[in-house]
C-alpha cells in the first residue's frame, strides 16, 4: 500500500525537523516544497507532500499516518 502525506508548517526550523524526522522514518519527498502567505496569521508556511510503500497492511482511513 502507498501513504500519503501532506506535511506543513512554519517557515523556520521547525518544519525542516518535521520533513527531516519523516524521511528518517523511511517517508521519500513527492514533488518539491511549496511556500505561501497565511494572512489570518501574517507568516510564511510551507508545506512538503511524502509518501511511502508499507506492505502488508490494508489501508483504512482510521490510520494514524504518521506511526508508520
Amino acid at each position: 500500500m502507498r501513504l500519503y502525506r501532506f506535511l506543513t508548517g512554519p517557515d523556520d526550523s521547525s518544519f525542516c525537523h518535521k520533513v527531516t524526522a519523516a524521511l528518517n522514518k523511511g517517508w521519500l519527498l513527492h514533488g518539491g516544497p511549496t511556500y505561501a502567505f497565511d494572512a489570518k496569521t501574517q507568516t510564511m508556511r510551507c508545506g512538503q507532500a511524502v509518501y511511502k510503500e508499507v506492505e502488508g497492511v490494508d489501508y483504512t482511513p482510521e490510520m494514524k499516518l504518521g506511526d508508520y
